[in-house]
């Protein structure tokens, strides 16, 4: 089979001709409808610590079932599939509890096994596969990583997002039109969305943004304006550098959520006066299975929907630069069956 293969730290994945892997015991063998391109790809394409390579990167999963193992159950060969991939050890506590993304980052997909950026996919257990039941694949596989995300993060916050609160969306690329779908469906908070990008800001309003405001200097003041003076019962900051979280801590408000989920490697400088007084700062990892349940659940009903942009196998490369660059529409997907 043809997979694109993280060789050397800093340069392009390489198409690589591999064997198919058997299937044993409760593995199960995905033939990739798509996978979703991610910030978390340019990260580990530059500095892949712990990762043994060479490795197939692609978390973002979804397809048909081509092969079960002898005893994998409660699945169908053809079955159109997620892939869970926060694989966890399967046994310690967190795991057990259904937190399997909390237990080791080594062991998740395109860390420890190979992801899918490939024909292929072997997820290593039945219990990572959840059904697709009517979605369409190359649309939902952005739903595993992008929609789950935030949903996490959105779920966890929901005691503060009533209908006279307000939720600051720090960042709506690939993350962020999932956020402000799921606050806008699962929420009666006004929703604000924060970006550099016009166009962006142009598709939160789409999605069901109150205000967009461009990052700019006037942002915080902008945004306590709106709140009388306030500021926001949850920010969620969706990209993570030191500007955004120096504006999410200048909006948050009095006993408010200030919730961490951007990977872009800032730093908030944090002491008792850094944030209004009693307000929480917290991360957000990925979410659960259960989670990703119902996330599909919400596209299903029409709640959420995935604006995706295709490509080939053969041009990954092309789509990780694309996201780079910022210019991606939505969310980039590599389709495998796709001919280039």
């Amino acid at each position: 089979m043809l997979a694109a293969r993280l060789v050397d730290a800093g340069k392009p994945l390489e198409l690589q001709d591999v064997p198919v892997p058997d299937v044993e015991g409760d593995q199960v063998l995905v033939r990739v409808a798509g996978a979703g391109v991610c910030h978390t790809d340019l990260h580990l394409l530059a500095m892949p610590g712990g990762i043994v390579l060479p490795r197939t990167l692609g978390h973002e999963n979804t397809g048909h079932i081509e092969r079960l193992g002898p005893d994998a159950t409660g699945f169908q060969e053809g079955d159109a599939v997620a892939v869970y991939g926060g694989w966890g050890c399967g046994a310690c506590g967190l795991c057990l509890g259904g937190e399997e993304q909390l237990c080791d980052i080594t062991k998740w997909i395109s860390y420890a096994l190979d992801g899918g950026y490939a024909e292929f996919l072997l997820v290593p257990h039945v219990r990572h596969i959840v059904p697709l039941e009517g979605l369409d694949p190359v649309e939902a596989a952005p739903l595993t990583d992008a929609g789950l995300t935030p949903y996490r993060a959105i779920k966890r916050a929901a005691p503060l997002l009533h209908g006279s609160s307000t939720a600051v969306v720090l960042g709506v690329g690939g993350l962020g039109q999932f956020a402000v779908q799921i606050l806008h469906a699962m929420t009666g908070a006004r929703i604000i969305a924060v970006d550099t990008d016009e166009s962006k800001l142009k598709r939160a309003r789409e999605w069901g943004a109150d205000l967009t405001l461009m990052s700019d200097a006037e942002a915080a003041a902008t945004i306590k304006e709106h709140t009388g003076g306030e500021g926001a019962q949850v920010v969620l900051d969706l990209v993570g550098e030191n500007g955004t979280l120096a504006l999410a801590a200048q909006s948050v408000a009095r006993g408010g959520r200030l919730v961490v989920v951007g990977l872009a490697g800032g730093s908030l400088s944090y002491n008792f006066l850094a944030v209004p007084w009693e307000a929480e700062v917290v991360s957000s990892a990925w979410g659960s299975r259960s989670e990703l349940v119902e996330v599909l659940e919400l596209a299903r009903r029409g709640h959420i929907q995935s604006r995706v942009q295709t490509y080939p196998l053969e041009k990954v490369n092309e789509a990780l630069e694309d996201l780079e660059a910022g210019a991606v529409d939505g969310r980039a997907v590599v389709t495998p069956g796709a001919k280039a």
